[in-house]
C-alpha cells in the first residue's frame, strides 16, 4: 500500500468522479484508475461501486476512508515537523551549566541564540560539574559548560576548552581589608574563617585541595550552602570564601582580593557526547557561544576575570582529570603561575604548572 494510492482513493471518494479526481491530484485518469485497482487487489476488496454516472463507496471503502485521511494527515504533519526541525523553526536544546556560569555568562549567550532561533525551546539545568557530566553521559543533556579537565574518564565524552576563569577571595565590604597590598597567597588562608560550600560542591574541593597542598587544614566558620548562600554569609561578615571573579565582581557588598603574583584559575569548557552527534539546534548553540565569546574578547567585553582560549575554541578532545598526586604536587610548587607562562593563543593542559593545574583540575561551582 502506497501513500500515493491512498491520496488517489481519498480524491475519488470525496469527488465521486474519477476524471475530476485525476485533475485534483495532477495525474492522468487511466493512471489513477490503475492505482485504485492495484489498491483494491492488495486489500482484497472493492472500494467503489462503479456505475455509469454514479460512483459510491462500498463498505470496505467507507471503512478505509477515515483511516486513509488520518494516514495522509499524519504524513503531512511528520513532513512539516521534520522540515521545521531541519530549518530550526522548532526544536529543543538541553544545556547544563554551573551556577557561576548561569549568572555570569549564559544570559547574554542565550539571548543571542534566542534572537536567531526564537522557536527553539531552551532547557537549562544548573548543577555542579560532576552532576552535569553524569547527566550528559546518560543522554539527559545535549551540551554542558563544565570545568576541565574532567574528574573522571569517559571515552564517550568530548570537551572543548573555551575560557580561563580567575578565582579570588571575597570578604565583607563592611569590614577592614584583611591583607595589605590588596592581594594574598593560598598560605594566607591559614587560620582564616572560611565560608565553605556544601559537600560535593566543586569549589569546596578546590579550596580544600589548595589549602592541603600548602600544608594546612582550613578553618570553617560556616559549612554548607550553594553560591548565593555562601556569598550571603560572607556579606554578613561570617568569613571569607574562594569564588570565581565573574561572580564576585557583580556583588557590591563584598571585597574582592586577588591572589598575589598571578591568578589562581581554572578552565571552562564545553562538553558533549562523543558517540552521538548533538542535534542541529545544539550544534547551532555551540556555534553561537563560540562566536559570542570571540566577539566579546575582541571588544574587551568578556565576563570579569575570564580570558578566551582562542586555540581551544572549536578544538574538541576527550577530557580526563590528572591524578590527585600530580595535582597536589603542582599546587605545592607554588599555587600560582607567572604571567609570561600564559598567552591567549597557547593553552595546553599538559604543560601548565602551579595553580594552572590546580585550577584546571577543579570542577565547576
Amino acid at each position: 500500500m502506497q501513500l500515493q494510492q491512498l491520496a488517489y482513493f481519498v480524491a475519488v471518494a470525496e469527488l465521486r468522479h474519477f476524471t475530476r479526481a485525476a485533475e485534483r491530484v495532477h495525474v492522468a485518469q487511466p493512471s489513477l484508475s490503475q492505482q485504485i485497482r492495484a489498491l483494491e487487489r492488495e486489500l482484497g476488496a472493492e472500494l467503489f461501486r462503479r456505475a455509469r454516472g454514479n460512483i459510491a463507496l462500498t463498505d470496505a471503502g467507507e471503512t478505509l476512508l477515515p483511516l486513509a485521511r488520518r494516514i495522509l494527515a499524519d504524513t503531512d504533519t511528520a513532513r512539516l515537523e521534520v522540515q521545521e526541525l531541519v530549518q530550526l523553526r522548532r526544536g529543543r536544546v538541553r544545556l547544563g551549566a554551573t551556577p557561576s556560569l548561569c549568572t555570569g555568562l549564559l544570559p547574554d549567550v542565550l539571548r543571542a541564540y534566542h534572537l536567531q532561533y526564537p522557536g527553539i525551546q531552551l532547557q537549562v539545568e544548573e548543577a555542579g560539574a560532576r552532576d552535569l557530566i553524569r547527566e550528559l553521559a546518560t543522554g539527559n543533556l545535549d551540551l554542558a559548560l563544565v570545568i576541565l579537565p574532567l574528574q573522571s574518564h569517559d571515552p564517550a565524552l568530548a570537551t572543548t576548552e573555551l575560557l580561563r576563569e580567575d578565582l579570588v577571595v571575597v570578604s565583607s565590604a563592611a569590614e577592614p581589608a584583611r591583607w595589605e597590598g590588596g592581594s594574598l597567597r593560598i598560605e594566607d588562608l591559614r587560620d582564616q574563617p572560611l565560608v565553605m560550600f556544601r559537600r560535593g560542591y566543586d569549589l569546596r574541593e578546590f579550596t580544600l585541595g589548595a589549602c592541603r597542598a600548602a600544608g594546612f587544614e582550613p578553618t570553617f566558620a560556616v559549612e554548607g550552602g550553594e553560591m548565593d548562600a555562601v556569598l550571603g554569609f560572607v556579606e554578613a561578615g561570617l568569613g571569607i570564601a574562594v569564588v570565581p571573579r565573574m561572580v564576585a565582581d557583580r556583588r557590591d557588598t563584598v571585597r574582592v582580593t586577588s591572589f598575589a603574583g598571578s591568578e589562581v584559575h581554572r578552565t571552562i569548557g564545553l562538553a558533549h557526547r562523543n558517540d552521538v552527534e548533538p542535534p542541529r539546534a545544539a550544534r547551532e548553540l555551540r556555534r553561537v557561544l563560540v562566536d559570542y565569546l570571540t566577539r566579546a574578547a575582541d571588544a574587551g567585553a568578556l565576563p570579569p576575570g575570564t580570558r578566551l582560549l582562542r586555540e581551544g575554541a572549536g578544538r574538541s578532545r576527550r577530557g580526563r582529570a590528572d591524578t590527585a598526586g600530580r595535582e597536589a604536587g603542582a599546587q605545592k610548587s607554588g599555587g600560582q603561575e607567572s604571567g609570561g607562562q600564559e598567552t591567549g593563543a597557547k593553552e595546553t593542559g599538559a604543560k601548565e604548572t602551579g595553580a594552572k593545574e590546580t585550577g584546571a583540575k577543579e570542577t565547576a561551582s
